[in-house]
């Protein structure tokens, strides 16, 4: 008999077999998993009202059928072209009737069809270890700077570059502040953030710089693992210093797609009420419905943004009194890939240990 298969094994296989329901498989899956369902989301709730309604055995009598069908449907279209020696690897929520369905009828067929233990749960285990595991260990550079000092940019320049770095906006599909919300592209679940985030830490060279943006504790709806907060807290900073007119003129790129969603923006606006009063609010979404994006985007970097950042900073950041400073005067293109050059190159020993300028 076989040792059970486990999270860590799971590279061993040619194909790995999420045997859950769609819903499912959006909220969150091992990365690099197809999606096989033995029972589609309909079905699922139909068995789950039988089972509790008629009692286990009918239950299964129906849902056999629907899972013997839908496994025939697979075998004739997704694993028709398989050959001989194919190793699939299958899970479901628990690693129980529906992976060991399905992992029957392919070893039946004659592949070497393995079934992993725990299912997707030994898997969620296995996210959270590995980020509270590793993150206390990572050779973090925290890249600070005020609004539109365009950090996730330098963020992509670096990555582009050859250096390690965990985009953790990208990863959540958000910029991190009250108007960071990113058009017709919703925020993943908690688990399918984390599951992210742990997919980057498992190729980290720890004796390799990586580069982070500095954020809050959350990013839109989602949080941040706080072993990975606490990690940023005590890391070196790096802070790109930028003037007002080249910010406002990279968030004018940066959120040149707000231009065509003016209700929305004065909405949005309408939360900082209460921190700047009515009438300053008033201006502002006067200027949103307007599209007067520049004044607007100045004023709320200057007078909501910029007191904040000055701030929060010392308070967040242990290290922040021995950053280092980078001056830019210009945000375009070309200077932030010249940025995030001259970023890479500081002295490891001085960016490590946060000694100062």
């Amino acid at each position: 008999m076989k040792a059970p298969v486990r999270v860590a094994d799971r590279h061993a296989f040619d194909t790995l077999i999420d045997a859950r329901s769609p819903a499912e498989f959006a909220l969150d899956h091992i990365p690099g998993a197809i999606n096989c369902p033995v029972l589609d989301d309909d079905e699922r709730r139909i068995v789950g009202t039988l089972y509790k309604q008629q009692g286990a055995f009918y239950a299964r009598r129906v849902g056999g059928a629907m899972v013997a069908a839908n496994l025939a449907r697979h075998l004739r279209e997704q694993f028709a072209d398989k050959p001989e020696r194919w190793k699939p690897l299958v899970y479901c929520w628990r690693g129980g009737l529906r992976s060991g369905s399905m992992t029957q009828w392919l070893r039946l067929v004659g592949w070497d069809a393995q079934q992993l233990a725990g299912g997707y749960k030994s898997w969620r285990r296995h996210v959270i270890d590995l980020i509270d595991r590793v993150a206390p260990q990572l050779p973090l550079v925290v890249i600070c700077g005020a609004t539109g000092s365009a950090k996730t940019a330098v963020l992509q320049a670096l990555a582009a570059q050859g250096e390690q770095v965990l985009d953790l906006e990208g990863l959540a599909c958000h910029k991190g502040s009250l108007l960071g919300a990113l058009p017709d592209r919703p925020q993943p679940s908690q688990t399918r953030f984390e599951t992210s985030i742990a997919a980057v830490l498992e190729g980290i060279d720890l004796q390799r710089p990586l580069y982070v943006e500095g954020e809050s504790r959350r990013i839109g709806r989602l949080s941040v693992p706080v072993a990975l907060i606490e990690r940023m807290r005590d890391s070196a900073c790096v802070e790109i210093q930028a003037g007002v007119p080249a910010r406002v003129e990279y968030l004018l790129r940066d959120y040149a797609y707000l231009g065509d969603r003016p209700e929305w923006l004065a909405e949005q606006l309408g939360q900082l009420k209460e921190l700047h009063g009515k009438d300053s609010v008033a201006a502002w979404q006067a200027q949103a419905l307007a599209h007067d994006l520049p004044a607007l985007f100045e004023a709320l970097a200057t007078r909501h943004y910029d007191p904040a950042y000055a701030r929060s900073q010392a308070v967040h950041f242990r290290r922040w009194a021995g950053r280092r400073v980078v001056p830019a005067h210009s945000l375009a293109p070309a200077q932030i890939a010249a940025l995030a050059a001259h970023i890479s190159r500081l002295p490891a020993a001085e960016t490590q240990t946060g000694t100062g300028v």
